[in-house]
């Protein structure tokens, strides 16, 4: 097992440590992090998963042609680099084998509690009294929620779905029974799923379709071998590997981090070239036609993609944009009243990406409930801190960035902003903390202000955007990002003390 650096106490203060009990609510990429550095300051954690291992979004999606638009190396911890990986970018077993490797060699994977859903938090005595679907109940000091986004499955209403007489199943839910070698298969949706869902089936049926409701942009991106050489040179050279990370971690910052949030930037007028460019090799121009976006790039999440134009190209391989009307017996009626007969039909529709925590009811100070304060969409100070919810944490939280790029490394930045805040509980000069009301009206004011000048409200419908049309994401500079989780400001935050007078909540001093 991995030995677990412990940071020197006089780095962080000289003063009695208080003991502390945590819960973290999933064991995918976040809850890994957290679980590592919470035992790095001996912090007592129970992680909470509903699955039956590690891995998050790695383990709920197993479909074919599954691969991270997001360079391999640069989406490892970086305390926990990974010299082998075999291409630039990593498929998704790769990668859930990847996050079970370092489970296993931190010591995280015994304080995991399986298939064990969290159903109800409470904050009360100073602390979360926290419930299972199993009954399991337990008392803690601090919550950190890594429940990610991509893991609640969207299922849009197809009439009469239920009538089709062939397998029938959501992307990341996939039957690995069905046969599909020779079928007649059908995807409805057009991200990034269905993009490699189409470069990995169309070669294995007999007759493809794709039901598109809306182009997508599509960046090539050649997916890069690494060879033995390569790896070699990785294992024996660490500096070059984080040199290699350097690179590609600069590469898309330069481009596509700035891009998204200045439509008039240049680095988005070169994306939206490339993007141009690419869809000019599909020699049909009606298809051509038909795949071409009537948004600008990126304002829709970019598929990164330099097979799939081939794929829909294949000639067993049909693009269907007429309107879905209804599922039948023997597969897909589309308005224009044609039958698309299939053997399978995959729904590739995405995620309820504002569940975050929920379903489990979360009730803060005062029995404030969390699906109230997020009545108009989750919001979160910083993407980490909710008002009313003292000593509650999110990774990869509300209002995050997102992106083409690595929340590994957003997660990082996180993690250790809030344990600058768990800090002040475990060395005893505060009992509790959250943002204030202030703090985060203010944020969100910014937030939604920088919110114009981005790509995301140029004229798209997404998942980026919440119900008020509004990007449900970080909206500034991702060097501001950087920034502002280097360490907390500590006006924004109120406190309660654990003297005599502990009633009293205070703003925290600067």
């Amino acid at each position: 097992m991995t030995e677990i650096a412990k940071p020197r106490d006089d780095v962080v203060k000289k003063s009695a440590r208080k003991p502390l009990q945590a819960a973290i609510i999933g064991a995918g990429m976040a809850g890994i992090l957290a679980a590592i550095k919470l035992r790095q300051r001996d912090i007592d954690c129970v992680v909470f998963e509903k699955g039956d291992s590690v891995g998050g979004t790695w383990r709920e999606n197993t479909y074919p042609g599954l691969t991270c638009d997001v360079s391999a190396h640069w989406y490892t911890y970086s305390f926990a680099r990974n010299p082998e990986w075999d291409s630039l970018m990593a498929s998704g077993q790769a990668i859930r084998t990847y996050f079970e490797r370092v489970a296993n060699e931190f010591g995280i994977v015994p304080l995991i509690r399986f298939n064990d859903e969290v159903v109800k938090l409470h904050y009360t005595d100073g602390g979360w009294d926290l419930l299972t679907a199993s009954g399991h109940q337990q008392h803690f000091d601090i919550v950190i929620v890594a429940t990610g986004v991509l893991h609640h499955p969207n299922i849009p209403h197809f009439e009469r779905i239920e009538t089709f007489r062939g397998s029938v199943f959501h992307s990341a839910r996939w039957d690995h029974q069905v046969e599909l070698d020779g079928k007649r298969i059908g995807v409805i949706g057009t991200g990034s799923t269905a993009a490699q869902l189409t470069s990995a089936l169309v070669p294995r049926a007999s007759r493809y379709h794709l039901f598109q409701r809306t182009a997508q942009w599509v960046l090539p991106r050649e997916n890069t071998p690494y060879t033995e050489k390569d790896k070699a040179r990785f294992r024996s050279d660490p500096g070059a590997l984080e040199q290699l990370v350097s690179e590609l971690r600069s590469k898309t910052m330069k481009g596509y981090a700035t891009a998204v949030i200045d439509a008039n930037s240049p680095e988005l007028a070169e994306i939206e070239r490339i993007c141009r460019e690419s869809l000019e090799g599909v020699r049909d121009p009606d298809l051509r036609r038909k795949l071409t976006p009537s948004y600008r790039a990126a304002c829709k999440r970019l598929v990164i993609s330099d097979s799939f134009y081939g794929a829909i190209q294949h000639p067993n391989a049909a693009l269907v944009t007429s309107p879905i009307q209804r599922i039948e017996p023997e597969g897909v009626r589309t308005a224009d009243g044609v039958l698309h007969e299939l053997d399978v039909l995959v729904l590739a529709t995405g995620f309820k990406v504002d569940r975050f925590i929920r379903p489990a009811q979360v009730t803060g100070r005062g029995g404030i409930d969390l699906d109230d304060v997020w009545a108009d969409g989750p919001k979160a100070y910083l993407s980490i801190s909710v008002p009313g919810f003292p000593n509650f944490f999110f990774l990869n939280g509300p209002n995050s960035p997102v992106g083409n790029f690595s929340l590994v490394e957003v997660a990082q930045h996180q993690i250790e902003y809030i344990l600058k805040l768990v800090d002040g509980i475990r060395f005893g000069e505060y009992a509790e903390v959250n943002a204030t009301e202030a703090s985060m009206q203010r944020f969100e004011q910014e937030r939604c202000e920088a919110a114009r000048k981005t790509v995301w409200v140029t004229g798209c419908d997404s998942w980026y955007l919440d119900k008020n049309g509004v990007p449900a994401s970080w909206t500034f500079s991702y060097d501001r990002f950087v920034d502002e989780t280097r360490a907390p400001q500590m006006s924004d935050f109120e406190v309660k003390t654990s003297c005599s007078q502990a009633d009293a909540l205070i703003a925290a001093p600067q």
